[in-house]
């Protein structure tokens, strides 16, 4: 005999629902897990940019200052330019009067000929009249009044003749005078900054020594970057910098002995190789520029003045080796110092 069944009906049945609850509730926190990341990330992309932004304008606005700089040294160069030919136009203008009145005293001239071609020609017919009648005498009195007169004439010319003379020396030493102030003005400046810029040469020349990476190339004192700056960058490395301090230092006691009327300046020329930049700038041509503001940033905060500083950046366009060897290349990424006047 069979023993009782169990009913199906009877047993409990299993609930699903709680277990699909933790897993939906596990899901939503990796959800809500990675949306902070993503935010996380988002933020501190924004700031990033932010700040690179504001850099760029810093740069920007730094380069329009520049810019304002340069415009004013123009319109002071023009000024110069305006005043020189004012006083060309004036000596022009004296010696056109001088020709003028050399004109005047050569018809004086010719009157004072005429007049005593005349006075000779009555004295000699005085002489043959001597000996006739009383009306050869009467006319002998004529003439001897019409030569009184001319003598008088002949008195006034020569009087006149000798003012036109005196005048025309005075403009005529005006006129020397004048270009030679003129040409003393341009050759005393002339003269005073090559002095100082003989005296700045010399002054680097005993600083820098046989220092390796730094040559001379003319009238400018030229700085190999490889030991200034890393490949690429436009950040000075501290050897650059200890090198740059020394001449920034020379700079500044220099700039205590230059008279103030004197306009000069530091020029920076930063120069690259042919090779095209890879990464941080857009061209040679920024780097060059980037490495030149450098190396005048650092010699403002040496205690160089400002104003004394001009930075350009020439790219790969002057090399001064033609070569294409790594030595050739090493040579052309370079900065140039030189005094100039503005």
């Amino acid at each position: 005999m069979a023993g009782p069944r169990l009913s199906r009906r009877g047993a409990e049945p299993q609930d699903h629902w709680p277990g699909f609850v933790d897993a939906l509730a596990t899901l939503l926190l990796v959800v809500v897990f990675l949306l902070s990341l993503f935010i996380a990330a988002q933020f501190a992309l924004g700031k990033a940019l932010s700040n690179r932004d504001a850099e760029l304008g810093r740069l920007n606005s730094r380069l329009g200052e520049l810019a304002n700089m340069l415009a004013l040294e123009k319109a002071k160069v023009k000024n110069t330019q305006d005043r020189m030919a004012l006083l060309l136009l004036t000596l022009d203008q004296k010696k056109q009067e001088a020709a003028q009145k050399d004109a005047e005293i050569a018809s004086l001239h010719s009157a004072l000929e005429s007049a005593q071609t005349a006075s000779d020609a009555i004295q000699s017919a005085l002489d043959k009249e001597k000996a006739i009648s009383k009306k050869a005498r009467d006319e002998l009195a004529i003439l001897n009044a019409q030569i009184n007169a001319l003598n008088r004439q002949l008195a006034t010319l020569n009087a006149a003749l000798e003012a036109a003379e005196k005048k025309d020396a005075l403009q005529k030493t005006q006129i020397i005078n004048l270009g030679k102030r003129l040409n003393a003005a341009l050759a005393q400046k002339v003269s005073e900054l090559a002095r100082y810029k003989s005296v700045f040469f010399g002054r680097l020349l005993e600083i820098l020594g046989d220092r390796e990476g730094v040559h001379v190339v003319g009238d400018r004192f030229v700085f190999e970057t490889d030991v200034l700056f890393a490949s690429g960058s436009a950040d000075l490395n501290p050897q650059g910098e200890e090198g740059l301090a020394q001449i920034a230092a020379a700079i500044v006691a220099i700039s205590k002995e230059i008279p103030s009327d004197i306009d000069w300046v530091i020029r920076v020329d930063g120069h690259t190789d042919i090779v095209p930049i890879r990464s941080g700038y857009a061209s040679n041509w920024e780097l060059s520029a980037a490495r030149a503001i450098s190396v005048v940033k650092f010699m403002i905060r040496a205690g160089v003045p400002p104003k004394r500083l001009v930075a350009a950046g020439f790219g790969q366009y002057h090399p001064i080796d033609r070569g294409r060897s790594p030595a050739a290349l090493a040579r052309n990424r370079r900065i140039e110092l030189k005094m100039d006047s503005r």
